[in-house]
């Protein structure tokens, strides 16, 4: 009688962790889907190979937003602002090469200490950068 008491208590916590387990792996799934979107959101190709040009308009697109430049790095290609307008909006910029013609820009924000998942900061931040490289490859000020 011990040992089937013992089995069935066992049975219970295995069929316990398998049903625990079932909703953490369609939230996994569900994460992935939303990061392929949000990576999507948060970067850009553009037809340029000069990464220093690309970090100086960063900088200066990041200026004009509001923020103030933290930390850039040309080595490593990066580039972080913080923009204090009652708020605590965190920007890193990352430039890296895309083959041989191309640049890829990642725009990553974090509000507080939470990832920002809204496109709209990233759609203004790189319609301002395209417009800025627009206007520095056409040498206007």
């Amino acid at each position: 009688m011990k040992r089937k008491h013992i089995l069935i208590v066992g049975l219970l916590f295995f069929l316990i962790g398998i049903i625990s387990c079932a909703p953490s792996t369609k939230q996994v799934l569900a994460t992935k889907e939303s990061q392929v979107k949000l990576r999507a959101i948060q970067s850009r190709v553009f037809d340029t190979t000069d990464k220093g040009k690309m970090l100086r308009t960063v900088i200066a697109t990041l200026q004009d937003l509001g923020f103030v430049v933290d930390k850039a790095d040309e080595t490593l290609g990066t580039v972080s602002g913080t923009k204090l307008d009652g708020y605590a909006l965190r920007m890193t910029v990352s430039v890296r090469s895309r083959g041989e013609t191309q640049l890829l820009v990642r725009a990553n924000a974090q509000y507080n200490i939470y990832a920002v998942e809204d496109p709209e900061p990233y759609q203004q931040f790189f319609d301002a950068l395209s417009k800025a490289i627009f206007l520095t490859a056409h040498q206007v000020d």
